[in-house]
């Protein structure tokens, strides 16, 4: 089983509105420095995404790629917002979740990440990648909805 990697924010506004941050998908390029592109393909109609469309640019990493995302959220926006890759040219695997729960009078975040790439790149420098888009990630969102 491939390793995965986990980091934690604190974010001050309720889990709805973390939630509601990251259910808008086409406003991530305003916001997630490494998405210069997104859009959503596909929604069962009960207003959540099931295939979103990125384009990345993260440096060494640039790719255009599909994920199905799961939600597994309670009306207060408490939950794991989960996704797995569908398809992309660099990466061959791309896994991971937000985890939303209560904290305070705020909500703590949860990320987790697994990536595999279709080059091959030793497991240390691969976690060390995956914490470095993790860190920007958490530290995005919690700007864009505290700001």
């Amino acid at each position: 089983m491939a390793d995965r990697t986990r980091s934690t924010i604190d974010i001050a506004a309720a889990p709805g509105e973390v939630l509601d941050v990251i259910a808008a998908f086409e406003s991530y390029p305003e916001w997630a420095e490494q998405v210069k592109e997104c859009s959503v393909l596909t929604e069962d109609g009960d207003g959540w995404a099931d295939q979103v469309e990125f384009t990345l640019d993260a440096g060494a990493i640039k790719d255009q790629y599909v994920l199905e995302y799961d939600w597994d959220v309670a009306e207060d926006g408490t939950g794991v917002v989960s996704w797995h890759l569908v398809r992309a040219s660099l990466l061959k695997g791309l896994t991971g979740s937000y985890t939303l729960a209560e904290a305070g009078s705020g909500t703590r975040v949860s990320y987790d990440l697994e990536v595999d790439l279709t080059i091959p790149m030793i497991g240390m420098l691969k976690r060390k990648a995956e914490k470095l888009i993790i860190d920007a990630a958490l530290s995005e969102l919690k700007k864009r909805v505290e700001g």
